[in-house]
């Protein structure tokens, strides 16, 4: 299953979001366009539905509160709304529709609470709150239905679909000096402190499996590499990825991960995540500390990848390298355009001028970007 509709209220950067998904959907704009806010709609649906340490009053608190969430530019309207539209693929009919709006309490401890949440599976509406259980007691509209397993029953689906977003921003320095650093790992590790735990505890004939795509994948991008492997310290325990290059002597000791390039490991983190994953896929700036080179076959590698797990993934980047995949149409890029009244978010086929450049052979990457860097004179 995909997302194949987002529609949005006062969320972050922007005040009215309402664009459809792609199976793979690219995220450009401007820094502090909402790129990172725009993926985190995904993360906050995720956290509402965690078996372990989630809900709504979490997912609210995580963000620092109401305040921090409702788009600055909403003066008027304290709301917040958030509706997802799921379906097999983004062609097919929709199956699910979830959509929920929540604002703070005006007085008292200032909680969040809701103010709608409905639930339509094709097209039939089977979850409409308020209802006479919230009006007769007003603390349920604290927790969403979709949360509580005694009330989800019927649409049970869809949590155990977002329950499964994906989100890694690899830090290399995290796995580099892991041992040095030793600090509390953050919930979920978004920055992949505990990236080792997360390959060691997956069954190994599975690791074993989704190592050795990553080392064909690897063989293409990196000179001379030959072979990944999982192997465990013979003192301590501890996991580690082992790596052999063609050109060593065949009895030299592999390299680990503590001598792996950043752009070494923040592949293997951006290729774990595909492969674990058939739900949504969130890859933030993935061309970070890659060569141009390898950048510009993410593209078509995501497609690959994602047809063999049938996810969806979602991709913010500033990079002009990552789209030039002639195979990426218009409707694949969600453009971000910053204004005072929040930022728009509209496909890159709803633009004539783009449009035609396509029509003519350019490829989204070479006409995109360009239109954000004439927009900005950094020379007034």
């Amino acid at each position: 299953m995909i997302i194949n509709r987002l529609i949005a209220k006062n969320w972050r950067n922007f005040q009215q979001i309402n664009v459809l998904l792609r199976e793979r959907q690219f995220i450009v704009g401007p820094n502090a366009s909402g790129k990172s806010n725009l993926l985190d709609i995904f993360r906050f649906l995720r956290d509402i539905v965690k078996v372990d340490g989630g809900g709504f009053q979490k997912a609210v608190k995580d963000r620092d509160g109401i305040s921090k969430i409702r788009c600055l530019a909403a003066q008027h309207d304290p709301e917040v709304a958030i509706e997802i539209h799921i379906a097999d693929t983004s062609d097919a009919p929709t199956t699910w529709q979830y959509a929920l709006g929540f604002r703070q309490e005006p007085r008292g401890h200032r909680r969040a609470y809701l103010t709608h949440e409905k639930v339509w599976k094709n097209k039939r509406l089977i979850l409409n709150r308020p209802d006479k259980d919230d009006n007769e007691d007003p603390e349920l509209l604290t927790q969403t239905a979709l949360e509580q397993s005694a009330t989800n029953a019927k649409f049970r689906e869809i949590g155990k679909f977002l329950r499964n977003v994906t989100y890694l921003h690899l830090v290399p320095q995290f796995i580099r000096f892991a041992d040095a650093i030793q600090g509390r790992i953050i919930e979920d590790d978004p920055f992949g402190q505990g990236f080792l735990e997360r390959v060691a505890s997956v069954h190994p004939s599975t690791r074993r499996s989704r190592l050795k795509k990553i080392e064909h994948a690897l063989k293409i991008a990196l000179p001379l590499f030959e072979k990944l492997e999982f192997v465990r310290d013979k003192n301590t325990g501890y996991p580690h990825l082992q790596a052999h290059y063609s050109h060593w002597c065949a009895n030299q000791e592999g390299q680990r991960e503590n001598q792996f390039s950043d752009g070494t490991l923040r592949l293997i983190g951006l290729l774990w995540s595909l492969l674990e994953s058939d739900s949504i896929v969130l890859l933030e700036e993935p061309e970070l500390s890659l060569n141009l080179g390898i950048v510009s076959q993410l593209a078509p590698l995501i497609s690959r990848m994602r047809r063999n797990r049938q996810c969806q993934v979602l991709v913010s980047t500033q990079s002009d390298a990552l789209l030039t995949e002639p195979g990426i149409d218009g409707t694949e890029v969600l453009m971000l355009t910053p204004s005072k009244e929040g930022t728009g978010v509209k496909p890159s086929s709803d633009f004539h001028d783009v449009c035609g450049l396509l029509k003519n052979g350019f490829t989204v990457g070479e006409i995109v970007l360009n239109r954000y860097a004439e927009q900005l004179d950094l020379l007034e």
